[in-house]
Parts: structure tokens; sequence; C-alpha cells
């Protein structure tokens, strides 16, 4: 076991490295042209995706490899979308998509792993990370910017008010009525019928 663990660390190290040294020379070789500055973004995504190379090659017990990759992958398409948008106050609650990627990570670990468990941790962090998205983007994006972003005016006012109507849908009762109504009839020998 510990063998197959220090073979996948070099593995991924390796890759890593490589990855990184002809991201480096691809940037030196091509230096006048401008793509560089649109798509740096890449090689943070790209670090990323190696961990989840890692987690494949190592197997089952590799599996935690996928919450790092979460993180960086997520982090990488957004400063992606912020270095193409030049929207780089999204940070200002962009970090709960950290949050969320951490929750992603956690929801592929438990299904890579086949632990329900953690998939449905996974799930409730993501959930979390998605509130405080709705909340703290309505906040800055239409309470502070002068100059909301891609239709920002718009999408944040109909994200509260689909959040509120969750809310208030799932403890009003309504919803569980629902799923009491439903185990109901699923005991229920005259309905399964």
């Amino acid at each position: 076991m510990t063998n197959q663990r220090s073979n996948t660390g070099t593995l991924v190290g390796g890759a890593l490295l490589i990855g990184l040294g002809v991201l480096a020379l691809f940037s030196r070789l091509f230096s006048d042209l401008r793509i560089w500055s649109s798509f740096w973004p890449f090689m943070v995504i790209g670090c990323g995706a190696l961990f989840f190379v890692g987690m494949f090659a190592g197997g089952k017990s590799m599996a935690g490899l996928a919450i790092p990759g979460s993180i960086i992958t997520v982090s990488g398409l957004m400063l992606l979308v912020q270095n193409l948008s030049g929207h780089w106050s999204s940070w200002s609650y962009g970090w709960t998509l950290t949050l969320a990627s951490v929750g992603l990570g956690i929801f592929i670990m438990g299904s890579y792993q086949g632990e329900e468990h953690r998939k449905q941790s996974g799930l409730k962090v993501m959930k979390v990370a998605a509130v405080l998205f709705i909340l703290f983007g309505a906040f800055f994006e239409l309470m502070l910017s002068r100059n909301p972003f891609l239709g920002s005016q718009y999408t944040f006012p109909a994200l509260l008010i689909l959040l509120g109507g969750y809310l208030l849908l799932s403890r009003s009762g309504l919803a569980g009525w629902r799923s009491q109504r439903s185990s109901a009839d699923e005991s229920n020998p005259e309905v399964q019928q």
C-alpha cells in the first residue's frame, strides 16, 4: 500500500512538473502573442486537473485528491471568467465558490468511493455555498456596484426570489406533506397495485 501511494505521489508530482514546464515553455516561445494574457488561468485549471489524474491513477485510496483538485479547478475557472470579463471585483462574493468547490470535492470523493454519506455531506456544503453566493452576490452587485456585471441587475433579484421561494416551501411543511404522502403511498398496498 505504501509503495502504491509513493508511486502515485511521484506520478502526480512528475506530471505537475511536466505540465508547468510545458506551460512555461509555451509562454516563452509565444510571448509576442497576446494569447497568454487572456488564457493564463488554464494553467491553474490544468494543475487542478492533475489532482484528478492522481486520484484515478491511485485508485479509491487516493479519492481525497478530489478536494484540492476541485478547489484549484474551480478557482482557475473563476479566474478565467474574471480575466476575460475584467470583473475582478466579483471576488467580493466569489470566495463562496471556493466553499462550493470543497463540497464538490467531497461529493466526488464520496461518489468515487461509493459512500453515500459523503455525497450527502458534499451536497449540503454546496447548498450552503449557493445560498451564500446568492446573498453576497446580490449585496455586492446590486447594492454597492455602480456597474452591474453581465445582467446581474436581473439575475441576482431572480435568484433571491427563487431562494426565498425555496426556503418558504421547504420550511412551511408543504414539502414535508409531499414526502409524507409519498411514503404513505408506498406503504399502502392498494396504491402500489
